[in-house]
């Protein structure tokens, strides 16, 4: 558990079996709507660094403290981070590599959403790999409601998840989405009820968790490569067929799952 002041907290949630845990990753500044400014990105990237280092964590949860996930970059700080050509595209080149640390994680990160959420804190959530919504929320871009425009990677990541037309409509008329609209959309696989946000995305991660993590990790990396490159289909499958033959031919947990299934018992993986 981190201190209850810091800017991101880190929380581990046992998930049912033995050493497998949900890491949930709290942005936590709450009178800021969870405002992004320096110390919440780096303090981030090292809870991304205490998670990718602890094989014991199955999946990663990432949430916001109070009525918000997140309402984007500290305008407030932008003032004057914005007039320093040196620090201000430091700072968004480490978001970039930040955020898109999610994707190459070996387990699946999940975006609750929680509440407010806006510019960067939509391109969080787009460097999830996929997101639940809890029925207060709202979704938006908001860039140019404010005089700025896309730089953390929602002007590339959001036409991939909704399209160009609807991608343009958000980014360009700056208006929010319902939960419901968020889900209809295709920026969140589902809404539920507030108070079940947590608990939904903890019975996921508990799903996951029974399931082998090399074949989980391998099964992320073929998906999230292949989209990330934007390639030819061929190419996607070749990727695809030939990380699936060393898996199946090599892993311990792949044999495994077909021996288990033909004794009608529960597998016993190994991550391996």
């Amino acid at each position: 558990m981190s201190r209850s002041d810091a800017p991101v907290l880190v929380e581990r949630s046992q998930l049912g079996r033995r050493r497998a845990y949900a890491a949930v990753l709290r942005l936590n500044r709450p009178d800021q709507l969870n405002a992004i400014d320096w110390d919440m990105l780096r303090a981030l990237d090292r809870a991304v660094d205490d998670v990718a280092a602890d094989p014991s964590v199955r999946c990663v949860l990432v949430t916001g403290a109070g009525r918000a996930f997140s309402a984007g970059g500290d305008l407030a700080k932008y003032v004057t981070l914005q007039r320093d050509p040196v620090a201000f595209p430091r700072f968004v080149e480490e978001l970039h590599d930040t955020f898109g640390r999610l994707r190459r994680l070996p387990v699946p990160a999940i975006a609750l959403v929680n509440g407010v959420t806006a510019a960067g804190g939509l391109e969080l959530v787009l460097n999830c790999d996929f997101a639940i919504v809890a029925r207060s929320a709202t979704i938006g871009d908001g860039h140019l409601n404010f005089g700025q425009m896309g730089g953390g990677g929602v002007l590339t990541l959001l036409p991939r998840a909704v399209g160009r037309e609807r991608a343009a409509e958000l980014i360009f008329s700056g208006r929010f989405l319902s939960a419901d609209e968020a889900v209809g959309w295709g920026l969140a696989n589902r809404a539920v009820d507030d108070d079940q946000l947590l608990p939904t995305g903890l019975e996921l991660a508990r799903g996951i968790a029974e399931k082998s993590a090399l074949g989980v990790a391998n099964a992320k990396e073929v998906l999230q490569s292949v989209w990330a490159d934007n390639g030819p289909e061929s190419a996607g499958l070749r990727l695809e067929r030939e990380r699936n033959a060393v898996y199946c031919l090599t892993s311990h947990d792949a044999p495994e799952g077909l021996q288990a299934f033909a004794e009608k018992r529960r597998p016993r993986f190994k991550g391996q």
